[in-house]
C-alpha cells in the first residue's frame, strides 16, 4: 500500500469540514455544561487489562477488534471506548471523594479493528457522558434527557429511543440459565463465538449479527420476564421520569448492548437514515464496573455517541447545516508594498480583538485577490492602494448585500469595523 493512502477505515478531515466538526463539538461542549456535565480528557491508549476487566472477554470488543501493542514488558490497548478509561481517571484522581453525582463528558477518538461500512470506522469520534454516585432512575432519566436534547436540537428526524432493563446480577443469573436451555438444542446450528458465549455470556447471543443465530434466537426468553422486584421497580419509575420530561420511548426487550459493564437500564436512540448502523447514541447503567475495577461500590451510567454517525445522519437527512465561523470576516487588499504592510498591521489589530481578518500573502494582482476573497467566503473586502493611504480613507465593501462604506484609516478603525460586524451578525441572526 502506498504511504500516500490513509489506513483503511480512518478519514481525513479536511478544512472545509473540520469547521462543521468545530461547530458540532462547540455545541456538545455547551449542551453537556448546560446538563451539569464538565469536560475531562483522557489518554489515548491504557493498560489492556483495563479494556478485558472493564468491557469485557467475552465481548467483540476485546476478543477481536482492539488494537493493542506490547512496549518492553507493558501491554497497551488503544482505547476501543470511553468509559474504562474515565472510571480509571476518577477513581486515580480521587473523584469519588468528592461531591456525588459527579458528571463528565469526552470528547476523543476510539479505535476498533472491524470491517468498515457507513457510519463504522476502524479509528472513530465518540461524545460521550459518564455519571457516577446515583442509583436513582432520575439519574438514567436526565441522562437520557441530554442525548435526547442534543439529538432534537440538531434537527435529526426519524430518531426513536429504545429502552430496555438487563437486571443486576441477582436476576440475570436466572435469565441465563433460561437462555442456557434455550440455546442448547441448536448449539450445533450456532456460530464458532456463539457456541463459546453459551457457557460464558449466553446474553451476547441476542448481539450476534450472524443471520443463523439471529433466526435462532427469535424466540428466545426476554429479561424483562425475569427481573428481580428492585430491578422492575428501577425500570417502572425510569419510564415513569421519561413521560415526565415528554420523551417518547419505545421499551425493546432485546437490546442488551455490546458491553459486559452494563447492569439495569440499556438503551439506544436509532435511525433508518444511515442503513444498518442505525444506532446513533447507545447507552445505560453499570452499577457494578467501579467496584469491578478496585474502587469503591458506586452506581453509575452514561452513553456513547459516534460523531461521524450523528453527521452522516444530518447529512443525510439534509439537515440545516451547522453554524460555521466566519473564515474570513475582513480580507484586506493592497496594491504595493506600502499599502501590504499597512494592511499587515491592520490584521494584526483585528486579529488581536478577535476578528478573522486576513491578507495577501502571495503577491497576487487586484483581480486575483478578489477572486481568492471570494472563495474563501470572505464577509468584507477592503483594497488599500496609495491612493487611500494618502487619503487616510478606504472603501469597505459587503461582499454578501454590495453595501459600501467609507472608512477611516485611523487608530479608531479596529472599533469602527467591529461596530458594523456587530451590526452586520445581528442582521444575519434576525434573518
Amino acid at each position: 500500500m502506498s504511504i500516500l493512502k490513509r489506513p483503511n477505515g480512518t478519514e481525513d478531515i479536511l478544512p472545509g469540514a473540520s469547521a462543521e466538526w468545530q461547530a458540532l463539538e462547540s455545541f456538545l461542549r455547551v449542551t453537556a455544561h448546560i446538563n451539569g456535565f464538565e469536560e475531562i480528557r483522557i489518554p489515548t491508549f491504557e493498560q489492556t487489562e483495563l479494556f478485558s476487566r472493564g468491557v469485557g472477554e467475552t465481548t467483540d470488543v476485546v476478543q477481536k477488534e482492539m488494537y493493542t501493542v506490547t512496549a518492553k514488558e507493558s501491554t497497551f490497548t488503544l482505547r476501543p471506548e470511553g468509559t474504562a478509561g474515565t472510571i480509571r481517571a476518577m477513581l486515580q484522581n480521587g473523584l469519588l471523594n468528592e461531591a456525588l453525582p459527579q458528571r463528565v463528558y469526552y470528547i476523543l477518538s476510539c479505535f476498533r479493528h472491524e470491517r468498515p461500512q457507513a457510519g463504522r470506522l476502524r479509528e472513530f469520534h465518540q461524545f460521550g457522558v459518564e455519571m457516577a454516585g446515583s442509583q436513582e432512575p432520575s439519574a438514567d432519566a436526565e441522562v437520557i434527557f441530554l442525548a435526547n436534547q442534543i439529538i432534537t436540537e440538531l434537527g435529526v428526524k426519524d430518531v426513536e429511543l429504545h429502552i430496555n432493563s438487563i437486571g443486576c446480577p441477582t436476576c440475570r443469573k436466572k435469565y441465563h440459565d433460561a437462555l442456557r436451555a434455550y440455546f442448547a438444542p441448536h448449539k450445533d446450528e450456532l456460530c464458532e463465538t456463539c457456541q463459546e458465549r453459551l457457557d460464558k455470556n449466553p446474553m451476547r447471543l441476542l448481539d450476534c449479527k450472524s443471520p443463523i443465530c439471529k433466526e435462532i434466537g427469535k424466540d428466545a426468553p426476554v429479561i424483562l420476564d425475569y427481573l428481580c422486584e428492585d430491578c422492575s421497580t428501577h425500570f417502572e419509575k425510569l419510564k415513569k421520569n421519561l413521560d415526565l420530561l415528554g420523551i417518547a420511548y419505545s421499551v425493546d426487550a432485546r437490546i442488551v448492548r455490546g458491553l459486559d459493564y452494563y447492569t439495569k437500564t440499556v438503551f439506544e436512540f436509532v435511525t433508518t437514515s444511515i442503513g444498518a448502523q442505525g444506532t446513533i447514541c447507545g447507552g445505560g447503567r453499570y452499577d457494578g464496573l467501579i467496584e469491578q475495577l478496585g474502587g469503591p461500590a458506586t452506581p453509575a451510567l452514561g452513553f456513547g455517541m459516534g460523531l461521524e454517525r450523528l453527521l452522516l445522519t444530518l447529512h443525510n437527512q439534509k439537515a440545516e447545516p451547522l453554524t460555521k465561523p466566519d473564515p474570513c470576516y475582513l480580507y484586506i487588499v493592497p496594491m504595493g508594498e506600502k499599502a501590504a504592510d499597512k494592511a499587515m498591521e491592520m490584521v494584526a489589530k483585528l486579529r488581536t480583538e478577535g476578528s478573522a481578518a486576513q491578507t495577501d500573502v502571495m503577491g497576487r494582482s487586484l483581480r486575483a485577490q478578489m477572486k481568492y476573497a471570494d472563495k474563501i467566503g470572505a464577509r468584507f473586502t477592503m483594497v488599500i492602494g496609495d491612493n487611500e493611504l494618502e487619503q487616510g480613507e478606504a472603501v469597505l465593501k459587503n461582499m454578501k448585500t454590495g453595501e459600501k462604506i467609507n472608512m477611516k484609516l485611523d487608530d479608531d478603525f479596529v472599533d469602527h469595523f467591529f461596530d458594523i460586524e456587530i451590526a452586520d451578525r445581528l442582521a444575519a441572526e434576525e434573518t
